[in-house]
């Protein structure tokens, strides 16, 4: 089932990508990278809707700054600060208020993963999207029951 709004008669699927997808973007040899730029190119033209929060720009700020840092790209960090800002024009960046604080608290509590996922699965249940991440980490492995019920989903289940 598809959650997002309606666009003429179709549902435009929504979804709100963790920081691990957003980086695979720029990981040119990684597998999940062409299903990332085929996500973008279709949020360009409306067919998705893609979200985020200030919590994951902020991961995605450091993360690309380490991997330009890595591969030796020139100003890693100012080019690290490109890449956001592009990320900021293709996607709607949900500002945290008190009820995505105290949702993430309380997933926090019940799940016992990553606080900055935890904010990515409040984001989506606020916007009413689908929660993104790249893999299954070794930490949602316990819980995997309760990411489903969530609506969470990883990349190799997005069909785009």
């Amino acid at each position: 089932m598809k959650r997002g709004s309606m666009r003429g008669y179709f549902m435009v699927e929504r979804l709100v990508l963790d920081t691990s997808v957003i980086v695979e973007y720029v990981i040119l040899r990684s597998p999940y990278r062409p299903k990332v730029v085929k996500l973008f190119s279709l949020a360009s033209t409306g067919k998705v809707e893609l979200y985020t929060s200030p919590i994951t720009l902020s991961e995605v700020l450091y993360v690309v700054s380490r991997v330009y840092q890595v591969a030796r790209v020139p100003n890693p960090n100012s080019e690290a600060l490109d890449y956001v800002e592009w990320v900021k024009r293709k996607t709607r960046v949900v500002e945290v208020n008190e009820d995505i604080m105290f949702r993430a608290g309380e997933l926090k509590k019940q799940l016992h993963i990553a606080l900055p996922d935890c904010y990515v699965i409040a984001t989506a249940e606020t916007v009413k999207a689908t929660p993104v991440f790249k893999t299954i980490e070794k930490e949602m492995k316990p819980t995997l029951t309760e990411l489903r019920r969530l609506g969470v989903k990883f990349l190799e289940e997005i069909k785009v």
